[in-house]
């Protein structure tokens, strides 16, 4: 860890809390409407360069995250893999390492995934470094989740970077979680215990 990363983490607990006081990146979207493009339809390339076919993750629930490495939100990792070893039976958890807000994530693909072992124990999948902002190289999973013509309802892209999106046992998109919701956190779980 750098020491830039040390000091983002021992100020994650007064970010998180400033947060919650300033009502920060706190948004929380819902709907129970059908995709109208399947999302089984999407892949995803792991950071080991195997494809993720998303035809494989029918009958569970997924969380996708767009994470990084060097941001307040970084120790969110530990949360994240909390919740994955919880739901181990019902859900299968993907973060989207991305350097889209202030070049927080700049390491390649292999530096991304050794500080995520090595620092939160990360077990869980990440794709090669992608954009998930709104633009003409947004990831096709990203187009999906922000294209409401796609997913049925959502058009939020991320606006920092730990933005967490629910998608059904069916695969439909359910929920957006703005940065500040904690992985572990009442409303999360509860979505993924629904």
């Amino acid at each position: 860890m750098t020491t830039r990363q040390k000091m983002l983490q021992l100020l994650y607990p007064v970010l998180s809390k400033l947060s919650v006081w300033m009502g920060k990146q706190r948004k929380i979207l819902k709907s129970n409407q059908l995709a109208t493009t399947s999302f089984y339809s999407l892949k995803a390339t792991l950071n080991n360069g195997k494809e993720l076919d998303f035809a494989n993750l029918k009958g569970k629930k997924v969380l996708l995250v767009n994470t990084a490495s060097d941001c307040g939100y970084t120790p969110q990792y530990e949360g994240l893999q909390a919740l994955q070893n919880k739901y181990c039976d019902k859900l299968v958890l993907i973060g989207f390492p991305a350097n889209d807000f202030g070049e927080q994530e700049k390491g390649s693909d292999e530096a991304i995934e050794q500080f995520c072992k090595i620092n939160f124990g990360v077990t869980f999948p990440l794709s090669i470094k992608s954009t998930v902002i709104k633009s003409v190289n947004q990831h096709e999973v990203y187009q999906w989740l922000t294209n409401e013509e796609k997913n049925g309802w959502n058009y939020t892209a991320p606006t920092w970077n730990f933005c967490k999106y629910l998608v059904d046992e069916a695969g439909n998109l359910t929920h957006f979680f703005e940065a500040a919701i904690e992985p572990m956190s009442k409303e999360l779980t509860e979505a993924v215990e629904e």
